[in-house]
C-alpha cells in the first residue's frame, strides 16, 4: 500500500466519522422537546454502551493462567474509585490505563 493510499483512508474515516457524531446535531437542533422516547434512550445509552465496553474488554481474562486477571482487576477497581473520587473522566482513563501497563509489565 501507498503511502497516499492510507493518507486518504485516514482522511476519509476521520470525515465520515465527524459526519456521523455530527448527524443528530444537526437533525435535533431546532428541536426544544425531545420525545419520551429520546429521553429515555439519552438516559441508558451512556451506561449502556460502558457496561457493554467493561463486558468486552473483560471477556477474555484467564482466571486460571498466571497472572490470574489481577491487572484487569486493579485497573477496574481503580477505575471506580477515582470515578467515585474525583469525578473525572480523563482521570479515570489515564491513570488506571498507566498502571495496567506497568502491571503488565512487572507481572
Amino acid at each position: 500500500m501507498s503511502s497516499t493510499y492510507i493518507i486518504l483512508a485516514l482522511i476519509t474515516s476521520g470525515v465520515v466519522t465527524f459526519a456521523i457524531r455530527l448527524f443528530p446535531f444537526l437533525v435535533l437542533r431546532n428541536q426544544t422537546n425531545l420525545s419520551s422516547r429520546m429521553q429515555f434512550i439519552s438516559a441508558v445509552l451512556p451506561q449502556a454502551i460502558i457496561t457493554i465496553l467493561v463486558v468486552y474488554c473483560l471477556k477474555d481474562i484467564s482466571f486460571i493462567n498466571a497472572p490470574f486477571g489481577i491487572p484487569e482487576l486493579i485497573a477496574v477497581v481503580i477505575v471506580v474509585l477515582l470515578q467515585w473520587w474525583k469525578e473525572n473522566t480523563l482521570l479515570s482513563i489515564f491513570v488506571p490505563t498507566v498502571i495496567y501497563m506497568v502491571l503488565l509489565q512487572v507481572m
